[in-house]
């Protein structure tokens, strides 16, 4: 199954919460992951290098890839039906070679902030691929959330939101997803994400992928 995690807008979260899902879907639920990097900053591929450089076993396989070898890896990787395939995006949707990435997605993983600037690059980031891939649905992830957002703003942008695909339960802010790595999780995160990775496999993931 391909799942794509992405918005534009740079410090939503996408690359944490590509790494907290591929946690998640190893380890709980014992199922093969594999994360196509296809961000410029490769921050995933560069923790993933560094704990192999301390000689810890790795949990899923992480791949840096350019967009350019997109169709030749998901050939490759589509072999084993059961297997998850993670996309992190790049955080810009003015390249051709995203098409066949966005139309390939069987879900599209979107975190975003409250704000302005966020909440704009989202809604043009879910246009976008809901042009290119009509079909798939979209999860909206209200992510690193302060407590001062002012309950009418979520309101409102979550109504925006919902043309375009459900929203999970929202993740709060911490200081400890900047520790957050591909083989460990700071313990006490654990309680902060569950209930929205339990709501994207639960509602998502497990009648399209069964074991």
């Amino acid at each position: 199954m391909v799942i794509l995690i992405g918005n534009q807008k740079g410090g939503a979260g996408k690359s944490t919460l590509c790494m907290l899902l591929a946690y998640y879907l190893s380890t709980l639920k014992k199922k093969k992951v594999t994360i196509l990097d296809m961000d410029y900053q490769a921050s995933i591929s560069g923790k993933f290098e560094k704990a192999k450089i301390l000689e810890n076993d790795p949990i899923y396989e992480v791949i840096p890839s350019d967009l350019k070898y997109f169709p030749a890896l998901l050939e490759l990787l589509s072999q084993n039906k059961e297997e998850f395939v993670l996309i992190d995006l790049p955080g810009k949707m003015d390249d051709d070679l995203l098409i066949p990435v966005i139309a390939s997605a069987q879900l599209i993983i979107c975190p975003f902030n409250y704000d302005e600037f966020s909440v704009d690059s989202t809604v043009l980031f879910s246009l976008v691929c809901k042009e290119i891939n009509k079909t798939s649905p979209m999860v909206f992830v209200p992510n690193r959330i302060k407590a001062t957002v002012k309950y009418e703003t979520r309101e409102e942008v979550d109504k925006a939101l919902f043309r375009f695909g459900a929203i999970a339960p929202a993740i709060s802010d911490r200081i400890d997803f900047q520790r957050v790595g591909t083989v460990h999780i700071p313990p006490g995160l654990v309680p902060v994400f569950m209930n929205t990775l339990d709501f994207i496999f639960m509602g998502f993931l497990q009648k399209g992928n069964p074991s």
